[in-house]
């Protein structure tokens, strides 16, 4: 069995739907309540959630976003590039891995309405990640970009968007 295979038994990960595989492995007991949250959000939230993620270099993690800021953690692999289109249109790339010399960051947090995409760049490879999601994540926050609608959007970004996209 080789290192990917060991990963996604050992943590028990499931197919997620935007690419790589996830299982949740937090969520706070206590909550925060739909009437302080605001229109953004139906319902309560809990405090906050983490997941372990895991992406390959034959996938990607499709464009997407959620209403809250989401906090990547490295913990081993290749290195994960994020891409994230800012609601404003501005585009951002960031790396996530140790190599500090070459840029990378070991944590990096997508600012919440920010649509993103992720990718191991290394043929044959895979990144092991952290996400934690304050407010806590829950799936009617989680928005799966459609290919034409964000590139009507951010025509500019129509390559990126399409490379991202299923």
């Amino acid at each position: 069995m080789d290192e990917i295979e060991t990963l996604i038994n050992r943590f028990d990960l499931q197919e997620h739907p935007e690419g790589g595989y996830f299982k949740e492995t937090y969520r706070s007991e206590g909550s925060i309540p739909a009437s302080v949250l605001g229109d953004a959000f139906k319902g309560s939230r809990n405090y906050s959630t983490g997941i372990y993620f895991l992406l390959t270099s034959d996938s990607f993690s499709a464009f997407h976003r959620i209403q809250q800021d989401e906090m990547w953690h490295f913990y081993q692999g290749a290195p994960i590039t994020i891409h994230v289109i800012h609601p404003d249109g501005k585009y951002t790339k960031h790396v996530l891995g140790l190599n500090f010399e070459e840029g990378e960051a070991p944590q990096f947090t997508v600012p919440g309405k920010c649509w993103f995409a992720a990718e191991v760049e290394k043929k044959d490879s895979y990144g092991f990640v952290g996400c934690t999601v304050s407010p806590g994540f829950d799936f009617k926050d989680f928005e799966l970009a459609e290919r034409d609608t964000l590139s009507s959007l951010f025509p500019r970004y129509e390559a990126l968007i399409e490379k991202f996209t299923r």
